[in-house]
């Protein structure tokens, strides 16, 4: 028979006191009143922040953006086409955000950073706000070296400086595409980064700019984000604002 001494067990219990970690979680959750048309109406997230990621019961989540007294509004980050009325949705504390790294260059992405040309995971260790506010006017270099598009009648009359935004605007089947892509092209070995937007196009006039860029050597300092036009509305309007301090080069339908 084993015994035990009694300042052993109490030095035993003293012990496991001393290893026991209580940890205490708050979690702000709230109830699905509504959803339709990629949007949520959530009752309950009282704490909720302005721009707030959520998450739903099935894993969507969603930006928080019309915060009212009695419910939030949240749009949904996805088809939404499995959340039901009286689920439940927690607060995650978090801005919506997206990692930022080199190693995004050449690569096909859509809204939120995921990487949609099937070569894997993208590793980045820093991150950056969506909704990122702009330098000021006062902050910015001024508009001094022209960045050349290729294209003669551009360069000669109507030149682009870069960090200049410029808008291509015109009729369908005008070339407005066949100007961007042809910028893009133009810009390697000028130390520049692209990156070329495609909102609402179709799957395979992504993939043929995307063709393009991979063949004559444009994807190395070329990012491309899209989001086709089976998309949700609100990845649509993410893509719209994918953009930070870098020439973006934006494809409309």
């Amino acid at each position: 028979m084993v015994t035990i001494r009694v300042d052993e067990i109490s030095n035993i219990i003293c012990e496991r006191i001393e290893q026991y970690n209580r940890e205490v979680k708050i979690v702000n959750t709230g109830t699905v009143l509504q959803v339709g048309d990629g949007i949520a109406r959530i009752h309950g997230l009282d704490e909720v922040m302005a721009g707030e990621l959520v998450e739903f019961e099935e894993g969507t989540i969603g930006i928080a953006l019309n915060l009212e007294s009695n419910n939030v509004g949240v749009v949904l980050m996805g088809d939404g086409l499995m959340i039901q009325e009286g689920s439940s949705v927690k607060a995650t504390g978090k801005i919506a955000q997206i990692p930022v790294s080199e190693a995004y260059l050449g690569r096909v992405i859509n809204a939120l950073a995921k990487p949609i040309d099937g070569r894997g995971e993208i590793s980045a260790s820093e991150s950056r706000l969506i909704e990122s506010p702009a330098p000021s006017i006062i902050s910015r270099r001024s508009v001094y070296e022209p960045l050349q598009t290729g294209l003669i009648a551009i360069d000669s009359m109507i030149p682009i400086g870069r960090g200049q935004r410029e808008l291509i605007i015109g009729d369908r089947q005008t070339g407005k595409t066949a100007v961007a892509t042809d910028t893009i092209l133009n810009q390697q070995g000028q130390n520049v980064i692209c990156v070329y937007v495609a909102i609402g196009q179709k799957a395979s006039s992504v993939a043929q700019v995307v063709t393009t860029f991979q063949e004559r050597g444009a994807m190395e300092y070329t990012i491309v984000v899209a989001e086709t036009a089976d998309s949700p509305a609100t990845l649509q309007y993410l893509c719209y604002i994918w953009h930070d301090y870098i020439q973006v080069l934006i494809s409309f339908k």
